[in-house]
């Protein structure tokens, strides 16, 4: 009894483990039921490992285990159990490399101990084995297609027709998975659940399977397919911002406002109600759960104007109608092919339209195969014709050929339709190629679309030259005045010579010499755009020393300074012509820059 005890504790405090992690991933923040369901099953069944075990192999544990010769209501007790459990997982570390081993006695405790929560909540220590079945099959890995085939065979007699009866069974158990994760209220067991299932009579195979994959599904089962799209997701990347969080990526699912243009949201915001701006929750949202380029948004447009893509897919592919054993062993691990409906083969090969195969639909590069596929079917064709032709010509009565004319005839007009179609849009194509070309070359055209700026750029240009005559005749007429200057200053200085020689003093000493008359070299300004000064010793470079002493010292008074007013003179015209030039050259460098603009802009607007 003691020891007992002991496990009865131990199995408390494991479950507790679990749903105290899950707790902890705050998931009942999310306002929507079904996601908040899906969310929470998914949780427990990445915890304990579940969604390493594919269904098949799932299948092979329960024969393994022997419960296909059991009947559905008998019972196994937990230790049993707990074996077939062990059994499970150690297989399914045998099949997983090295590096990705699981912790099998902490999965074996974990799912353990949900299942005796979930379905043995009373504490007899006993599970029927169409319980363990339903749970393990739901909760397992694999596609949902696969599971419902299996449900299908569990709950179909012989004749391969659905026993309401044991579907109702089947509901009673499933729903008990919501109810363990304590979303009872939203996906509980109600009395009329199976007749809001299926008001049908009679239930086959792919019946079944359109209604619980159909788009929505039943409402006590909806969150089972979405349970199955939240794993496809999990690691699907969106380039897109979220128009709330402002988060630059997205991961798993994506929503799209059909109201607000561009609005989009990830699938946190969305599934926690979050909106702002003109967006409400009351607004219909999209869901989407891949990115398609706006290049592979356009190939699938063209392909599915030229036919060559089916506008929908089955949910899932067709399956024979005759009755299928129970699948409790892996003899049906390799699927049957799907048998195709004769009559609409017939039609769509009449139509010259690609009949659409399971390998075609499910295929992930089924864009890729299109032009093989539009080739392979017109060799067919050509093919069929010439075979037509000769078997007319020796076999056929009057009235066969009449009518394999009339269908040659109709195959070939289709075909030179879509050739039609596909010429227009090679035509088009590069009538946009050459368009963009023309956008991103610069068009004369555009600028002679405003005279009043050419007029102006051209009057901004002629007055440019203009100042640039006028500083070129002034430079000239300064170096002739520094001249004329050192030749007054030779004067100057021979008249000096005269006097001293006459009065016997000496000559003034150079004043290049002297300590203190040395004269400061001016600093030019390195900044860009800006215009360098001058002082008026600046205005004297490269004249002769003599013009330099007359500014030092050693002359008259009045002399020297009519030579620095005519020198200031000088520089100040200079700096004013400057100044004006530079201004010129901004004007048309604005004027330049706003001919870009409106070139831009009348673009953009043609565009």
């Amino acid at each position: 009894m003691i020891e007992e005890g002991s496990k009865r504790g131990k199995a408390m405090v494991e479950k507790r483990q679990l749903f105290m992690e899950m707790r902890a991933q705050n998931f009942d923040v999310i306002r929507l039921s079904t996601y908040r369901t899906a969310c929470k099953l998914r949780f427990v069944q990445k915890r304990c490992n579940l969604h390493l075990v594919d269904v098949w192999n799932m299948i092979e544990a329960f024969r393994d285990s022997g419960l296909n010769t059991l009947d559905h209501n008998a019972e196994i007790n937990v230790s049993r159990l707990e074996t077939i459990l062990s059994s499970i997982y150690y297989q399914l570390n045998k099949r997983l490399p090295t590096t990705h081993q699981i912790n099998v006695e902490q999965s074996i405790g974990l799912l353990l101990n949900f299942m005796v929560a979930t379905y043995d909540s009373e504490g007899h220590g006993k599970l029927t084995v169409f319980s363990m079945k339903s749970m393990l099959a739901t909760m397992c890995g694999g596609k949902i297609v696969d599971k419902l085939r299996y449900i299908f065979s569990q709950i179909s007699d012989s004749n391969g027709v659905m026993a309401f009866a044991k579907f109702d069974q089947f509901l009673r158990e499933v729903l008990k998975l919501p109810t363990a994760v304590f979303e009872g209220p939203s996906f509980g067991y109600t009395e009329h659940s199976v007749r809001t299932c299926f008001p049908q009579q009679k239930i086959l195979l792919n019946t079944f399977l359109d209604i619980l994959m159909a788009d929505p599904p039943p409402q006590c089962l909806v969150w089972l397919p979405l349970m199955h799209r939240l794993a496809n997701v999990e690691n699907v990347f969106h380039p897109v911002e979220c128009s709330y969080c402002r988060s630059e990526s997205m991961m798993g699912f994506r929503y799209r406002c059909q109201q607000c243009h561009g609005y989009q949201l990830c699938q946190s915001c969305f599934w926690r109600g979050h909106a702002n701006g003109p967006h409400s929750n009351q607004h219909q949202m999209k869901e989407h759960s891949s990115w398609k380029s706006p290049a592979k948004k356009l190939s699938h447009a063209i392909s599915k104007s030229l036919g060559c893509v089916p506008i929908g897919e089955p949910p899932h592919p067709m399956f024979p109608e005759q009755s299928e054993k129970p699948q409790d062993s892996m003899a049906h691990t390799v699927q049957p092919k799907p048998v195709a409906n004769n009559m609409n083969n017939t039609m769509l090969m009449s139509s010259g339209a690609p009949t659409p195969t399971k390998s075609v639909l499910e295929s992930p590069s089924r864009l890729d195969e299109e032009h093989r596929l539009i080739a392979r079917y017109a060799a067919r064709l050509a093919a069929e014709a010439g075979n037509s032709t000769v078997s007319s010509s020796t076999q056929c009565p009057p009235t066969d050929l009449s009518f394999n004319f009339d269908a040659n005839k109709q195959q070939r007009q289709l075909i030179a339709e879509l050739e039609n179609k596909n010429r227009e849009i090679l035509q088009e194509i590069q009538r946009l190629r050459l368009e963009h070309e023309q956008a991103s070359q610069p068009t004369p055209e555009k600028a002679q679309q405003n005279p009043t700026l050419l007029a102006e750029l051209r009057l901004l240009r002629h007055r440019k030259d203009e100042l640039e005559r006028r500083m070129s005749a002034l430079q000239e007429s300064r170096r002739e005045l520094m001249v004329q200057l050192e030749g007054l200053m030779r004067l100057l200085k021979d008249e000096e010579q005269k006097q001293a020689a006459q009065t016997g003093g000496s000559p003034h000493s150079s004043p290049s010499h002297g300590a203190g008359c040395s004269m400061p070299m001016p600093i030019r300004s390195t900044s860009a755009g800006s215009t360098p000064t001058h002082t008026p010793q600046d205005c004297l470079a490269g004249v002769g020393g003599d013009v330099l002493e007359a500014f030092a010292q050693g002359v008259p008074r009045n002399l020297r300074n009519d030579l620095l007013v005519a020198a200031d003179s000088i520089t100040n015209t200079m700096s004013s012509l400057v100044k004006e030039l530079h201004s010129v050259d901004d004007a048309a460098e604005e004027e330049d820059n706003n001919m870009r603009n409106g070139g831009l802009r009348d673009r953009a607007e043609a565009e």
